[in-house]
């Protein structure tokens, strides 16, 4: 067992090492390093703006492996509602929607690209329809609200004979690769 004198002395020794700490640390707090009151607390005020800054930025982020889940199952969605599979689909769509909107479709060219993305084929469609001009107006405004999925790249005005206007477009769609 220790001799109590020499607990003491330890106790001593602990006891002034800890008021030299506590006295380090009170002159630090006073001293002109740290700053004023005043000035750490604009310091913790605009520490804090950061923080709610930082936190605005990285909200969007919150969840990301549950919005690329949805991402996912959204595309895949789109890709079997909106790109067919045959091409006979995209005639049917496009004969549907010109008798929708009280369209005569005349003559329509299909051409098949070359496939630039994996899973789809790209196919260029020329195409002349003919009109009221309201028709004609509705029925391009369909093509963009189509289940299937058409661009419209160019339209040109053919010319207008007894109120029938004619116009031939240029569109684009997709089919998928049946493999």
């Amino acid at each position: 067992m220790a001799e109590p004198r020499e607990v003491r002395q330890k106790l001593k020794i602990t006891i002034g090492a800890l008021l030299a700490v506590d006295l380090a640390a009170v002159a630090l707090l006073i001293s002109p390093i740290v700053g004023s009151e005043r000035s750490r607390r604009e310091e913790s005020n605009q520490l804090w703006k950061e923080l709610q800054m930082k936190t605005r930025q990285v909200e969007p982020l919150r969840d990301m492996d549950k919005k690329i889940l949805v991402a996912r199952q959204q595309i895949d969605d789109f890709y079997k509602t909106r790109f067919p599979s045959q091409n006979s689909a995209i005639s049917d769509g496009l004969g549907k929607l010109a008798a929708e909107s009280g369209v005569k479709i005349g003559q329509i060219k299909y051409k098949e690209k070359d496939p630039a993305l994996v899973g789809l084929h790209p196919m260029e469609i020329e195409a002349d329809f003919s009109g009221d001009y309201l028709h004609l107006v509705r029925f391009i405004n369909s093509l963009e609200r189509a289940p299937l999925f058409f661009i419209v790249n160019s339209v040109e005005l053919g010319g207008e004979q007894g109120g029938v206007v004619r116009l031939q477009l240029k569109l684009e769609t997709y089919l998928k690769s049946s493999a």
